[in-house]
């Protein structure tokens, strides 16, 4: 199996490690792991593409090259410059911090699964939750780590062969816990946080300047019972199938008066 790697942290991101063993697992020992990685974090940059500037791509080791691009621009760069053609599996992450709930819809890590299912390859998005339980430990990262050549074993083999237009990727969250209190897995559906949102913090830079910091919002508040960000509080692996289809359907019948 060729497995191409990328996140949105930055090739020298711990996450990207825990996904290089994540990789190495699947792919087996005849197998291959390529890593096409941003060359600087590029968090919360979603699925933004590098359209009216070139990016520059350095060969950094074996199999391993960072991009000054998006998530997705690695994707894209990792397929049609790196191989040469479609890996048998994209990996993105593992990301520092949940993509559960409205998170997802700024995520470069998820920018890049996305990318990936265009291009027509089944793609995974990891994250790691963080709190209180796992945010000082040694190892942050521990829960991916452990379970997640697991989980993806699983959603590989229960999917159906996908052929749509619009392919399924996959979000899996883990929770802010250590490896050994994790509960298990739910397939759970995107959540959304109440009451808490991203904003911005004003600062003044020494000359006077006003500049504004993105704030994020409360992260440990629940969503909905069986969403995502609910089941990784819980102690569940959540596993959100996902796809690009931005339409509202349950709308078009609503609206067909307008026509």
């Amino acid at each position: 199996m060729r497995i191409l790697i990328t996140n949105d942290d930055g090739i020298n991101a711990p996450g990207l490690v825990v996904m290089q063993e994540i990789a190495e697992a699947l792919a087996g020992p005849d197998g291959e792991v390529w890593t096409v990685a941003p060359a600087f974090e590029q968090s919360g940059v979603g699925h933004c593409i590098s359209y009216t500037h070139p990016m520059m791509i350095n060969k950094m080791g074996d199999r391993r090259y960072a991009a000054e691009g998006s998530p997705a621009d690695c994707v894209m760069a990792g397929i049609h410059e790196v191989l040469g053609e479609k890996p048998d599996l994209i990996l993105s992450g593992v990301n520092r911090g949940n993509n559960s709930a409205e998170n997802a819809l700024y995520s470069g890590t998820l920018g890049a699964a996305m990318e990936g299912a265009l291009q027509r390859v089944t793609s995974f998005a990891l994250s790691q939750y963080l709190g209180p339980q796992n945010f000082h430990a040694d190892d942050p990262f521990e829960a991916a780590r452990v379970y997640g050549a697991e989980v993806i074993r699983k959603v590989l083999d229960a999917a159906p062969e996908n052929k749509d237009d619009y392919r399924l990727f996959y979000n899996i969250n883990f929770p802010p816990q250590p490896a050994d209190r994790v509960l298990g897995t739910r397939v759970a559906a995107q959540g959304f946080r109440r009451h808490t949102r991203f904003s911005t913090e004003p600062h003044r830079s020494p000359s006077g300047r006003k500049f504004l910091w993105i704030k994020g919002g409360e992260q440990h508040r629940p969503t909905e019972p069986g969403t995502d960000a609910a089941v990784n509080l819980d102690g569940y692996i959540s596993v959100t199938p996902m796809r690009a289809d931005l339409t509202a359907h349950d709308m078009i019948d609503t609206l067909k008066g307008i026509e």
